[in-house]
């Protein structure tokens, strides 16, 4: 394409504003321009013209996708009951890509509505999920391929384990983290869970309405199993205000012959350990540090944080366009991850192991009045 794609960027300042550099990251982006953005606020507006410097403006995003018609829509706030009706005006709009601020959605329903709509209109989707950009995840991909932690047996992930601990930490931050868990072991073929609140296993007096749009929560103690491909255990688990510094919040990925552990971000802390009895007191084994040069190699690449992975992601959003294919982080993978969530709750529930595809595409909290 000769001509810069033409972006249109969709932000809410009071609810989740642009969401962590969804809108100044195309600035950086030599394919694209950003020829618009909507904001329902109108001081929020005039901070989004003056910092984005688009050609127009607007109070309305439907309005903007009608009139202007982009190539590409930045779809920013982080409250996500909105997300399902911009991905499908956006869509029915003619857009030729969509970036989406994570979460994804709040139920499967919608994220199935979502995908058939850009599936009909041969729409590509890219969503925030930045560590699936980092090279030092490509790194840890390749060494898990290498055999160097020999047969995988077992991921396990946690939360940030803040305030949000719980309920809230699965479906905002254990996006992230379940994302990586299917990217590396595989798809979930089960989920068997339980859900606590207050020292006692949750019920429906403990359903809470989550922020940012998120619906109905639960738990502030989550304890997730899944059954992932090749016989590999998956484990999710989160407690509120059990957090730690440095943060536990990532994944550790467990082998015949070792371990390789990284957190979240474009150059993530990571390490590997090559013992196969996971007790370096024991063996005396000691964990390398992983780098994007490899295992033991000093770090070349400055850290950009989340804008970095946001760059790496909209430039492949325009090749996925191009080429006619799936983003690295596509709206498909981001519904598994929803599906992943979802079957927390589902599973507590009815109190028993649940397989995947769920057949409750809801929100399963609905279910416990």
């Amino acid at each position: 394409m000769s001509e810069p794609y033409r972006v249109a960027v969709i932000g809410s300042s009071d609810r989740g504003n642009y969401g962590h550099g969804m809108d100044t990251v195309w600035q950086h982006i030599t394919q694209a321009k950003i020829v618009a953005v909507a904001d329902d606020q109108p001081e929020g507006l005039a901070k989004a013209m003056e910092r984005l410097q688009p050609e127009q403006g607007f109070d309305d995003y439907r309005k903007m996708l009608t009139e202007v018609k982009p190539d590409i829509v930045s779809i920013c706030p982080r409250w996500i009951d909105q997300r399902h009706d911009m991905v499908l005006m956006a869509a029915a709009e003619g857009a030729k890509g969509i970036y989406l601020e994570k979460p994804l959605c709040r139920t499967l329903e919608e994220a199935d509505a979502m995908i058939a709509a850009c599936q009909t209109n041969n729409v590509k989707v890219a969503v925030a999920h930045q560590t699936r950009y980092s090279p030092i995840l490509a790194v840890i991909y390749r060494m898990i391929h290498e055999g160097r932690i020999g047969q995988l047996l077992e991921i396990r992930a946690r939360g940030k384990e803040d305030e949000r601990g719980g309920g809230e930490d699965l479906w905002v931050l254990g996006t992230h983290v379940l994302n990586l868990m299917h990217y590396l072991g595989g798809e979930a073929q089960w989920c068997f869970a339980s859900v606590n609140s207050d020292g006692q296993s949750a019920d429906a007096s403990h359903v809470q309405e989550g922020n940012e749009g998120i619906g109905p929560i639960l738990g502030d103690q989550i304890q997730a199993v899944y059954g992932l491909d090749n016989g590999v255990t998956g484990y999710f688990n989160s407690v509120r205000n059990a957090r730690a510094e440095p943060s536990r919040f990532g994944i550790k990925i467990y082998g015949t012959k070792g371990i390789l552990a990284m957190n979240t971000g474009y150059l993530p802390s990571a390490g590997w350990l090559p013992d196969a009895s996971w007790t370096p007191s024991r063996t005396g084994k000691r964990w390398v540090q992983v780098s994007s040069s490899g295992p033991g190699q000093p770090e070349t690449l400055k850290d950009g944080g989340l804008q970095a992975g946001n760059i790496l992601a909209c430039q492949d959003l325009i090749a996925a366009i191009e080429d006619n294919r799936a983003p690295e982080s596509s709206i498909e993978d981001a519904r598994f991850t929803t599906e992943m969530i979802a079957s927390v709750y589902e599973s507590h529930r009815l109190g028993k192991k649940v397989y995947f595809p769920l057949q409750n595409r809801k929100n399963p909290l609905n279910d416990l009045f």
